[in-house]
């Protein structure tokens, strides 16, 4: 089997996995008597973050998943997801650091690794925040572009 089968094989297991632990969090926040509203966006945030972003590039399980965030949070969503904004990346980092609650309490992630997440998010989130605010600014972003193309034009005067 060469490796790509294997990252096929290995990602459609932790898909699997992924779904009854999804389940088990719903059933966690909901007997924490959060609004069902609530609990769809903290699904939907772990969702995407366990099976998109901790699949994307290698198959790994939610249970590693915890040392991940900052690149996540402060790159890979910024980059990736076109819903991306500062409160999207609050949202996903209050989501994630519930689900980590959740792992702790099942078991599934020693407390040190939870609290090594906390203080990530707590420590990097404004360096997320600005980073966000820089990649919506198209005056960073395209300054390069901006600036090849008003060579281009002159040239073609």
């Amino acid at each position: 089997m060469d490796s790509y089968e294997q990252y096929e094989q290995d990602s459609e297991r932790i898909r699997g996995d992924n779904e009854k632990i999804l389940n088990e969090f719903e059933k966690w926040l909901s007997d924490k008597k959060l609004s069902p509203k609530t609990i769809a966006n903290h699904r939907n945030n772990v969702d995407f973050y366990i099976n998109t972003f901790l699949l994307h590039e290698e198959a790994t399980d939610a249970s590693d998943g915890a040392y991940e965030v900052s690149h996540f949070l402060g790159f890979w969503f910024i980059k990736k997801a076109m819903w991306a904004s500062k409160p999207s990346i609050k949202s996903n980092a209050t989501s994630i650091k519930k689900f980590y609650e959740f792992m702790l309490e099942k078991g599934n992630i020693d407390k040190e690794d939870y609290i090594d997440l906390k203080e990530e998010i707590k420590n990097k989130m404004q360096e997320w925040l600005d980073t966000m605010d820089r990649y919506d600014d198209p005056e960073i972003e395209d300054a390069v572009r901006k600036k090849a193309y008003r060579r281009r034009n002159i040239l073609n005067y």
